[in-house]
């Protein structure tokens, strides 16, 4: 486990083992997860296909009781991830971090409840799975802008060409000002 630059933020990376079948790995064990203090009441698992690089996805969070921790990796692909903290109450409040996430890293990335959370596909063809510990509920959906000015997030790819749901065009830019999370 290593922690990101942002509170309570975490990379995870599991063993695997390969051989000339392929490989092998423990994606979640609620007991090794434990034992590094980490635990968790999953309740849902999602799954997300992108289609095409450049595909952005977010920035999204749930509000108020319905705020999500998530696990999430890559099963086929690559993307850049970007979490956001939103607790106004952090020392990190307002910062944003990056990580590459792919099938071949392995990496798993925690996100806290009270980040804004989206990545951008950097390959044709990606699959994101992801656990979280809340259910979807529509009317505590919300998110921020993922170029949010205030926020200067390096996305590493053309953003004149980002492919974006209408829904992810609407989202309000980053205000340092309002209060997302205790």
């Amino acid at each position: 486990m290593k922690a990101l630059n942002l509170a309570d933020a975490y990379i995870i990376e599991m063993p695997v083992y390969g051989d000339n079948r392929g490989f092998f790995t423990e994606s979640y064990n609620r007991k090794s997860f434990e034992e590094l203090g980490l635990s968790f009441d999953f309740v849902q698992d999602n799954h997300s296909r992108s289609c095409q690089a450049g595909v952005l996805r977010g920035l999204h969070f749930q509000k108020g009781d319905y705020a999500q921790t998530k696990l999430l990796r890559v099963t086929k692909g690559a993307i850049y991830d970007v979490i956001v903290d939103l607790r106004a109450s952090s020392k990190t409040f307002g910062q944003w971090q990056g990580v590459i996430l792919s099938e071949s890293n392995h990496r798993q990335l925690l996100v806290p409840k009270g980040f804004a959370h989206g990545f951008v596909t950097l390959v044709d063809d990606v699959d994101v799975q992801y656990k979280v510990d809340a259910f979807y509920h529509p009317e505590a959906d919300s998110g921020i802008a993922f170029d949010s000015q205030e926020l200067g997030i390096d996305w590493p790819v053309d953003m004149d060409r980002v492919i974006l749901s209408e829904k992810d065009k609407q989202h309000e830019p980053f205000d340092p000002k309002k209060h997302y999370f205790d």
